[in-house]
């Protein structure tokens, strides 16, 4: 996709989608025009999350590689307590596949962007998944990174960078951008992988659980992971991720150790954590409901700093997209990426 295709795929499909704030059209075709050619990503279009990411880190590195941002996508508008969601210019962000549900959040746009077509590669930045919950509701690869690897802007640490794409090939070029040193090779199948449907604690929704539970089948009959009998527990993050974002880390320093030793242990003899990436399918544009985390099995990795990505598995009965969420040991991201590849070729996903 060159410029010209991501800004005429924006214009024909933002006024339903809402995916974009701000378009840079002629910005962005000046640059075209006076980009090297002999770059990497030398044309290449892609979008940045919210009003501020032309400023992040992922941002410069990608523009230094040639890449042209062609406009910032939607976050959560004020006024909701609530982050699952965007406003962009037309409104709130539509999710692709189901206009009546929200698309995720906070990188909202980012993944609704993706999902639609206009640019095959979008910033994001995760501090309880933000970008592995949209990436699963919209149906394509999102990654974050470990934390403390890319600069972030959050004082707390537990916001790292993240990259959204229709598939985790794709996300290849962001991590030979952004990284120092990115040295991907092929991972040795089957890898040695641990399921849970809940963590030990999350409430996860039966028909939610059977779509990740079928990708896991799947990947396991093919030969890319080898599944171990054991099922981890960790302690529900909730309180502590709470704690750590209100300034107080002591409260929560307790699970979030005990979460480390408990995960340790689970990467001593696995190379992935397997999971649903949401306990729960996309909820309505009204809100999620009370008692309801979208992030229950997303923010465990914030605490721990993990790489986690969510890749597509599959839909529920009613055409709403399910991700797989899959997790490695810290500073594994660019062998994290390479199992999503292996994994993904095996989960071509149909909707119903």
């Amino acid at each position: 996709m060159n410029i010209a295709a991501a800004l005429d795929a924006i214009g024909r499909l933002d006024a339903e989608v809402s995916a974009f704030v701000e378009v840079w059209a002629e910005q962005a075709l000046a640059r075209e025009v006076s980009t090297d050619t002999r770059l990497p990503l030398a044309g290449v279009p892609f979008a940045v999350k919210g009003p501020s990411g032309i400023r992040s880190h992922a941002a410069r590195r990608l523009t230094a590689a040639g890449a042209v941002a062609v406009g910032s996508t939607s976050v959560p508008g004020p006024g909701t307590p609530w982050q699952t969601w965007g406003l962009g210019a037309h409104g709130p962000t539509r999710n692709p596949w189901r206009a009546d549900r929200t698309p995720g959040g906070s990188s909202a746009g980012s993944a609704a962007a993706v999902a639609a077509g206009m640019v095959g590669l979008a910033t994001g930045s995760d501090g309880a998944g933000s970008v592995r919950i949209p990436a699963a509701w919209c149906s394509v690869f999102g990654l974050k990174t470990t934390n403390g690897l890319l600069p972030s802007p959050d004082r707390t640490g537990l916001a790292s960078a993240g990259v959204l794409t229709p598939t985790a090939a794709d996300a290849r070029a962001y991590l030979r951008c952004v990284l120092d040193m990115c040295e991907p090779s092929p991972p040795v199948l089957p890898l040695p992988a641990v399921w849970s449907p809940d963590l030990g604690f999350a409430d996860t929704e039966p028909e939610v659980a059977a779509v990740a539970l079928a990708a896991v089948e799947r990947l396991a009959l093919a030969g890319v992971v080898t599944l171990a009998e054991t099922r981890p527990v960790l302690l529900d993050p909730c309180d502590a991720w709470l704690a750590v974002r209100g300034g107080r880390p002591a409260r929560g320093a307790g699970v979030r150790a005990e979460n480390d030793r408990r995960l340790d242990a689970l990467f001593a003899d696995a190379a992935v954590l397997l999971t649903p990436a949401t306990p729960n399918r996309p909820h309505g544009h009204d809100g999620p409901g009370a008692d309801v985390y979208s992030t229950a099995l997303t923010w465990a990795f914030n605490l721990s700093g993990h790489p986690a990505a969510s890749i597509p598995a599959g839909f529920t009965s009613d055409g709403c997209p399910v991700g797989l969420q899959m997790v490695a040991a810290r500073g594994a991201d660019v062998s994290l990426v390479e199992m999503a590849v292996a994994a993904q070729k095996c989960l071509i996903t149909v909707r119903p």
